[in-house]
C-alpha cells in the first residue's frame, strides 16, 4: 500500500489565513523549495517566541522553553519527540535541567520549510498545555 508520505513531492505553500496549528505536514523532499522571505514574515507573527537563526547559511527556528525542574524539562521533551515522530519531521532538542531548547529546520533542503512552521506551532502548544 502507498502512503502519502511515498508520493511524489508536490510543492504546496502555507496560506497566510491558515493557523499553523490546523496545519499537517508535507512529505519533504530534497530540492523543495525553503520558505521566501515574504513567507517567514507573513507566519513568523503566528509563532513570535521563536527566534529566526542562520546558522552556517542555514536559517532555522529556536525557542527556549522553562521548567521548574528536570523531570518536566524530559517530559516535554519526550512530548515534543511523540510529535516529530507522528509528523515524520523531527528537531534539535537540547534538554537541561529546567529547560528545553528546540530547533526546527529541514536539513534535506538546507533551510526552512512550511513543515518547521507547523511544527514550532504544534511544540507552542504542547508547552501551553505541559503548564495547564
Amino acid at each position: 500500500m502507498r502512503s502519502e508520505r511515498d508520493a511524489p513531492y508536490m510543492p504546496e505553500r502555507l496560506d497566510a489565513m491558515t493557523a499553523l496549528q490546523e496545519m499537517k505536514c508535507t512529505a519533504c523532499r530534497r530540492g523543495a523549495p525553503t520558505v521566501t522571505d515574504e513567507e517567514i514574515a507573513a507566519f513568523h507573527p503566528q509563532i513570535p517566541e521563536w527566534d529566526l537563526n542562520e546558522v552556517d547559511g542555514v536559517k532555522r527556528l529556536e525557542r527556549e522553553f522553562t521548567f521548574k525542574n528536570f523531570r518536566q524539562a524530559l517530559g516535554f521533551t519526550n512530548r515534543v519527540g511523540e510529535a516529530a515522530e507522528v509528523e515524520g519531521h523531527h528537531p534539535a532538542i537540547l534538554t537541561e535541567w529546567g529547560k528545553v531548547t528546540v530547533t526546527w529546520w529541514t536539513h534535506k533542503i538546507g533551510g526552512l520549510h512550511q513543515n518547521d512552521f507547523i511544527m514550532a506551532a504544534q511544540t507552542d502548544d504542547l508547552y501551553n498545555e505541559s503548564q495547564e
